[in-house]
């Protein structure tokens, strides 16, 4: 059998570099938003705001970055059974490009939101779709398939810091609609390249869906089922006061329960009703813990673009050697920056562990990120005490806060979503990577309600909210740290 040349093992495909271009000005697009989009809403109409309280403006802030990940379930659906991949990407970026269209538009709170909603639809369409892509050129797998992944990973950091750079930039200090329409932009010079380089270099890749639509009778009526508990469960807590389906607020509390209920009964759905074997049932009993424990994480370290993104607009010293003041939106940078530096560094310390049989199984793992998640808030607490004081807060606490983030990101993001590609039953492995996406819509709608406890007349309770964060970060990771070999038992022996 003939080996591989060195330079033939870590050459890349021409169409990796595609998609890599592709996706940096999608996440520039998104991050950027992330960046300025709980700042407009909550400034004050004679500034170009929205002059929303903080609880509206997080509740809406909640609703747009859960729905991003949520409707990444029907996109990959969609590519699967329909479009076919490339072109669900194309229609997704055109979305994305018309709802930042719409939202640099100056217009009512309708249009405002009408723009929100279909940026969230067309990211649904293209996000989990590009991956997938990058995951064909390697037919071969192995090393330099590895090595695609972590190219195409620094385009998504790299576009996340230039969008958050420009963004927040011309949003912040020009006008907030420019900013917008920054984004629009740099979707626009993705498609692009997606466009026609995309035609020269992914030669047949994503072209065809992978399988027709069958329905049947059977799946009809189990969707029907399904979608039907979940309208008479929130009929019923709307009826009984429960939530308040009219108000922000209240919506995001009723795409709380559609997400605890649709995860909840898929759940219930593989462990019941999948026809699976003793040790699978356990895999996916680990699946759901390690379910709980991403969406506990993502609560906290998504609320970089709404409780802390506030924080920093209102109580960090941000003036930049006496005469500039730095954009708020900037110190978001710090979480991509870190990740640069520090993700080669931690997959190295993995393997040197590993070759010396201490490295730390996957439960740990994600109670190590827990614990960090919730150190991150710890270090708030004291800068939130500074400004109890009266005074501003450096802006080197949020950095320290930041640098926790990232490692804790990199303890638990990485590993879990190679962990659910291992223990996922063979016949659901592309559904429960869905389910994956659906832990991180669940946490960043957490992180967006928790924003709307903020009370800029009452500072005197934000040492205590980020406290009670510290609570559940710290508290939950112990406590995941405490049980994580009898889960790793319940693994069957994947590693």
């Amino acid at each position: 059998m003939a080996t591989a040349t060195g330079k033939e093992k870590f050459t890349q495909p021409a169409g990796l570099y595609v998609l890599f271009l592709t996706e940096m000005w999608e996440r520039f697009s998104y991050y950027g938003m992330r960046a300025i989009l709980i700042l407009f809403m909550t400034e004050v109409a004679t500034k170009g705001g929205m002059e929303l309280s903080a609880p509206e403006a997080a509740a809406v802030y909640a609703l747009y970055t859960s729905s991003v990940y949520l409707l990444s379930l029907p996109g990959g659906w969609l590519a699967d059974s329909v479009f076919g991949q490339r072109r669900t990407i194309w229609y997704g970026g055109i979305t994305i490009m018309l709802g930042h269209i719409i939202l640099a538009i100056p217009g009512d709170n309708v249009v405002f939101f009408c723009g929100l909603a279909v940026v969230a639809i067309g990211t649904g369409l293209l996000k989990p779709n590009i991956s997938s892509i990058v995951g064909e050129l390697y037919p071969e797998g192995g090393s330099r398939r590895d090595a695609g992944f972590s190219i195409f990973y620094m385009g998504i950091n790299l576009g996340g810091f230039l969008g958050q750079t420009v963004v927040a930039f011309l949003g912040e200090k020009v006008n907030w609609h420019w900013g917008f329409g920054a984004a629009a932009v740099g979707m626009f010079i993705g498609l692009v390249i997606f466009k026609f380089q995309g035609q020269k270099h992914l030669s047949q890749y994503g072209n065809e869906p992978k399988e027709k639509i069958k329905f049947s009778f059977k799946t009809i009526l189990s969707v029907i089922g399904i979608l039907g508990a979940l309208a008479i469960l929130l009929i019923v807590l709307h009826l009984t006061h429960v939530i308040n389906a009219y108000s922000p607020q209240g919506l995001a509390q009723v795409m709380k329960w559609i997400i605890i209920g649709i995860s909840c009964l898929y759940f219930f759905y593989i462990l019941i009703l999948g026809n699976l074997s003793l040790v699978e049932r356990k895999r996916v009993v680990v699946l759901m813990v390690l379910f709980i424990a991403a969406a506990l994480f993502w609560s906290g370290f998504e609320q970089a673009g709404s409780s802390l993104n506030l924080f920093a607009s209102r109580y960090v010293d941000r003036d930049f050697l006496g005469s500039w003041q730095v954009p708020a939106g900037w110190l978001q940078n710090f979480n991509q920056i870190f990740i640069i530096i520090f993700a080669p560094l931690m997959a190295a310390l993995w393997i040197n562990l590993g070759r010396r049989n201490l490295n730390p199984n996957v439960p740990a793992k994600f109670a190590l990120g827990l614990i960090l998640m919730g150190l991150g808030f710890l270090v708030m607490v004291f800068a939130a005490k500074i400004v109890v004081s009266g005074e501003k807060a450096a802006f080197t606490w949020l950095i320290m806060t930041y640098f926790l983030h990232t490692i804790g990101e990199l303890c638990l993001s990485p590993v879990g979503l190679s962990t659910y590609t291992k223990l996922a039953p063979k016949q659901f492995v592309s559904q429960m990577m869905g389910v994956w996406f659906v832990a991180a819509a669940l946490g960043n709608l957490f992180a967006g309600l928790f924003a709307g406890n903020f009370d800029k007349d009452n500072v005197q309770q934000m040492p205590d909210l980020f406290m009670s964060v510290v609570y559940l970060g710290v508290g939950s990771g112990l406590f995941l740290l405490v049980f994580s070999k009898p889960i790793k038992k319940w693994m069957g022996g994947v590693e």
